[in-house]
């Protein structure tokens, strides 16, 4: 065995990050020359031979499970299984626990796991899980509406953590009536034959009043939605103690060049600008920061991003940085916002205001004609904006809509249009994968009710300033690791082989040309030709559940769905602490104050063990603020829909499983669930491998993307969920001839449908 790769490789396999691949993948991910791949790959199977590693699905490298338990984070169903998501990466992967062995955890608790065998699925082992400890309550205090049936009062939670009600007494402690959105800490967790038990700690008001579902999803999602006195203190201070004057004398000047922001119509906190200019060729300019492309090819481009500069006013170490660092990030509902800065910053001297001089860390992107970068350089500047455009007056302009713009605003706007075509396309050549998951936006009247929903703006002025905040992040991330600083990364590693596979089958089922071996690089050849069809929205989302999820870590694995091989954030330190944490490098290397350390790192920079923690938290919290506001916005469609019961669409397969068919809805893009159960009368087989479902007799087949006509039945606002139907249409033409158009009811009377197990009142079904 090859001594020198082992303790590499296990050191590697104990990230908390570490996703399972196979070791050609690991080998790459590792920095491990080709040449000593064979080396390599020696010293895995040596280690696979002793039992320090064992190989998963699709050969995927992995450390051993011990003793046969996990911890792991449970997630509920409301069906009543579950399933434990492993905190460390194993063999057998999530395990399901089934109805009745998940003890008291409720979704979000940190579980210990006894694993156990449930035979073989497909001549492959098949596990299980057996709750036998709750080790963490992920939640205590559970919102939702308080009730009253029989004289027994209770608490139906929101969403989909805890699916159980939660019985409370002495309600008119807190003033409390049937109705009222509460705030309840469990005092008992649910458990075989015991029901949740709580204590209301706080009303928030009548369910349905405006507000109060806001401060609901705040409150379910325990974000700050107020600063502490000493943070705003802080923020005041860094304020009033600024000194303008002595802060632009020791920064390059730009507040005479023509720079611009672009931004959403309700957008108050602007964190990027962007300036363009054209290079003469041949001017001697070309030459700056690595002057000539790695292709050859003369800058003819230098792109500027401007991002404001929050470091300056948000020091290490004071109360403002550390409630900044513990809130993450802002979040972004409809109509507000909860901040991760106060406004005095973020929507003052942070934001890069028009017609205000204002701080910046500005990167300066060289391209030649192909967009290669050509070379890159960094400073402190001031800026001043020359204008302020929403997303909307960009694309009138792009559209040949100038009014009354000035003519330098116009010819800067389409330089950016070129070159961002010019950098899409490179970049698609590269990897990236664009997927089609439009989102929608919400229309309020003056009472701040939702009246209606359209589809958000997705014009190509979005994908201007989404390819230059690409560019500059990347830019910033080859700079530190360039200089061997180790930084918080924006990591997206490749799909496994396991979750390649199965997306196939489902795509080949669904009636899609796939290549019998699916690879990474053939997911965007499958999803181009899609765009702007109805079942686009369904082959990227079956494409993103094949991926693994984005979070922040020192590891140096990349960012898969952008094509990139080193990333950072650093375009939004307004509303992220990690771009921040990243400015503060930035800043040690401007002020050349990034010296390396002789026991290794760099003096004044986190070391590895406090990045991997980081980036652990700010993880979490990104998720939780996208979680939030997309359940807000799926809670306030929902609350739209219950004026449109009974209407029907014809909507697109989004998702397949063992219960019944995920069906979107194509204006308000809201998945609702049609249950086999209330499908027409055949015997429905379903197949979860491939993601269909069968009518035997029928003939009739669902998969994802098919078209299928339905009608909304009901809206559950707690649950969040959308009940459907068959259209009346389909209905009807089964009840007299059948799909098929064939007479029917002479079966039914000679007994044909009689039922067998798994039947109801109407479809009947089996799970494969």
């Amino acid at each position: 065995m090859s001594k020198r790769f082992s303790e590499r490789i296990l050191d590697f396999l104990r990230q908390p990050e570490y996703r399972p691949m196979e070791a050609r993948r690991l080998a790459r991910t590792m920095g491990i020359a080709e040449a000593e791949y064979g080396d390599f790959h020696d010293a895995v199977d040596a280690l696979r031979r002793v039992g320090r590693v064992v190989l998963g699905s699709g050969n995927a490298v992995m450390l051993p499970q011990p003793r046969g338990e996990v911890v792991g984070t449970y997630r509920a169903n409301p069906r009543g299984f579950g399933f434990v998501v492993p905190d460390q990466p194993t063999v057998h992967g999530d395990l399901f626990i089934a109805p009745g062995a998940s003890l008291d955890a409720v979704t979000g608790d940190t579980v210990l796991c006894r694993v156990v065998r449930r035979g073989k699925r497909e001549g492959k082992e098949a596990f299980g899980g057996q709750i036998i400890r709750v080790i963490k309550r992920g939640n205590s205090r559970f919102v939702g509406q308080l009730r009253q049936e029989g004289g027994i009062w209770f608490v139906q939670p929101d969403g989909n953590t805890l699916h159980v009600p939660i019985m409370v007494g002495d309600v008119g402690a807190k003033a409390c009536h049937a109705g009222d959105q509460v705030v309840v800490e469990i005092i008992r967790y649910p458990s075989e034959g015991k029901p949740a038990k709580g204590v209301i700690a706080e009303r928030l008001g009548k369910s349905g009043q405006v507000g109060v579902d806001l401060l609901s999803i705040i409150r379910q999602y325990d974000l700050p939605d107020e600063f502490s006195d000493e943070a705003m203190l802080d923020a005041r201070a860094a304020s009033d103690s600024f000194d303008a004057d002595a802060a632009m004398a020791e920064r390059v000047d730009l507040s005479d060049q023509m720079i611009i922001t672009i931004d959403p119509d309700d957008a108050r906190d602007f964190d990027d600008a962007i300036s363009l200019e054209r290079l003469k060729p041949a001017s001697g300019r070309a030459g700056g920061a690595k002057g000539a492309s790695k292709r050859g090819g003369e800058a003819v481009w230098e792109l500027g991003v401007h991002i404001a500069d929050v470091s300056t006013f948000v020091r290490e170490g004071g109360a403002l940085n550390e409630e900044a660092g513990t809130r993450g990030t802002s979040v972004y509902f409809p109509g507000f916002v909860v901040p991760m800065l106060p406004e005095v910053l973020s929507n003052g001297l942070c934001s890069l205001q028009e017609g205000e001089p204002r701080l910046c860390k500005s990167v300066f992107i060289r391209y030649d004609h192909a967009g290669n970068v050509a070379g890159t350089r960094f400073a402190n500047t001031v800026i001043r904006s020359t204008k302020r455009l929403t997303y909307r007056e960009a694309t009138a302009v792009l559209e040949g809509k100038k009014g009354r713009l000035p003519k330098n605003v116009v010819d800067l706007l389409q330089r950016m249009d070129a070159l961002a075509r010019i950098i899409q396309r490179r970049r698609l050549a590269e990897g990236m994968i664009v997927l089609e998951l439009p989102e929608v936006e919400l229309i309020f009247n003056e009472n701040g009710q939702v009246t209606d929903a359209q589809p958000a703006d997705t014009s190509f002025s979005h994908t201007i300033i989404e390819m230059f905040m690409v560019e500059a992040n990347e830019a910033v991330a080859r700079l530190l690791e360039g200089l061997s600083v180790p930084f918080l990364r924006r990591v997206h590693g490749e799909p496994d082989e396991a979750s390649l596979e199965a997306l196939a089958k489902m795509l080949r089922a669904a009636g899609w040309a796939v290549p019998k071996k699916l690879a990474p690089e053939d997911l965007q050849r499958l999803l181009t030709p899609m765009q702007g069809k109805p079942e686009g929205y369904a082959l990227s989302l079956a494409v993103l559940k094949s991926m693994q999820m984005a979070e922040y870590s020192p590891a140096p694995i990349g960012h898969f769905a952008l094509g990139s091989k080193c990333y950072t954030h650093f375009t939004s330190p307004i509303r992220r602490y990690p771009d921040l944490m990243v400015h503060r490098l930035l800043e040690l290397h401007l002020t050349r104050q990034l010296k390396a350390h002789k026991r290794g790192g760099h003096e004044g920079a986190p070391d590895e063990v406090e990045l991997k923690d980081w980036g652990r938290r700010l993880s979490f919290a990104a998720r939780q603020a996208e979680n939030a506001e997309r359940e807000y916005r799926t809670l306030k469609i929902l609350q739209l829909l219950t004026r449109k019961i009974g209407d029907e669409f014809e909507g697109v397969v989004t998702g397949v499983t063992n219960f019944g068919l995920f069906v979107q809805h194509p204006r308000f893009l809201i998945d609702g669930l049609l249950r086999l159960e209330n499908m027409t009368d055949d015997w429905w087989e379903v197949d979860m491998n491939t993601g269909r479902v069968s009518g035997e007799r029928t003939r009739q087949v669902f998969a994802m993307g098919s078209k299928i006509k339905v009608r909304i039945a009901e809206v559950d606002l707690s649950a969040r969920q959308l009940g459907l139907r068959l259209g009346e249409e389909a209905m009807r033409k089964e009840r007299q001839h059948g799909p098929s158009g064939r007479d029917v009811r002479g079966d039914r009377a000679r007994g044909k449908s009689k039922k067998r197990k798994g039947e109801s009142k109407r479809g009947r079904y089996r799970r494969r």
